[in-house]
């Protein structure tokens, strides 16, 4: 398991020089880049903002796996908090548990060893499986666009297979489709563009598989033990417009059977992606539980 570490927005790269290769440096160059995509596989990286005497907020990211759209929502918390944003690797191998132990390792690693865990979508899961663990030092559970049992489990093994079986070039060319809307719904909005528009430039094939892997990591998953006996303060929140994980039926699911939900907050012009398509109301409800 590799960790890379960030501190805050500028990660280091060492630049490439623009020299001729011949065929024998080709080729080096060529089983470098190869290793480099092997290692991306199995590398988490941290991106770390704001000063350790800050409250410590963990950003654990949905289905895609990465930062690219929570910028926005970052910024708009306004420097309240130490925020702590998670890539994880693009495995087809991990399972929920090695997720939540990358997470601990990365984190431990930095000397972070208690903070809050706001865990978007998919990563709702790996939220279930730290506070299994109780490695981590949790101080209060937000789920954004989460769940604890998915209450359309046919419907992620569907996604699944659809996933798995679509190419690239389709994927991309539904992601694009989904900007075209978003330009529009968001057109006074520069950042959430910004965030759209630096999401799909990321995707890759490797991204493809892996979403494919945690839709299966999803759909075999039932923490619903977990989430009725969790120890600490559970707060959710979502958008109005979520077909993705539909708000109606996991409320009532959360209200009855996690003693310790103190919150469930809808956003209204919000959908499954609530940080980045209702950032500045995500933050002001997520600042007033975790500072």
């Amino acid at each position: 398991m590799r960790i890379r570490v960030v501190i805050a927005n500028f990660p280091i790269l060492a630049a490439g020089a623009s020299s001729r290769r011949f065929p024998r440096t080709k080729r080096l160059a060529e089983l470098s880049q190869a290793a480099h995509i092997a290692g991306m596989t199995e590398t988490l990286e941290l991106r770390v903002h704001g000063d350790a005497a800050l409250p410590t907020l963990v950003y654990l990211p949905g289905l895609h796996g990465d930062w690219t759209l929570v910028g926005s929502f970052r910024r708009a918390l306004g420097g309240q908090v130490r925020f702590v944003e998670v890539t994880y690797p693009r495995t087809l191998t991990w399972s929920l548990e090695d997720y939540a132990k990358g997470v601990e390792t990365a984190l431990a690693g930095q000397g972070i060893v208690r903070g809050w865990l706001l865990g978007e979508s998919f990563s709702s899961q790996v939220v279930w499986a730290l506070v299994a663990r109780g490695q981590f030092q949790i101080e209060g559970v937000i789920l954004a666009g989460g769940f604890v049992r998915h209450p359309m489990r046919r419907g992620v093994r569907l996604a699944e297979r659809l996933c798995g079986g679509m190419s690239l070039r389709l994927l991309t060319g539904i992601l694009f489709g989904y900007a075209r809307v978003a330009r529009f719904r968001f057109r006074h909005a520069p950042d959430v563009l910004a965030n759209i528009n630096e999401f799909i430039a990321r995707r890759t094939e490797l991204d493809r598989q892996a979403a494919a892997h945690r839709f299966r990591l999803i759909a075999q998953n039932d923490p619903r033990l977990i989430a009725g006996q969790i120890n600490v303060a559970v707060y959710a929140l979502t958008g109005l417009l979520d077909p993705v994980v539909p708000w109606f039926w996991v409320r009532p699911w959360l209200k009855r059977n996690c003693p310790r939900l103190r919150d469930y907050r809808i956003i209204c012009g919000a959908d499954h992606n609530v940080h980045g398509t209702g950032s500045r109301a995500a933050a002001e409800h997520v600042d007033r539980k975790s500072t």
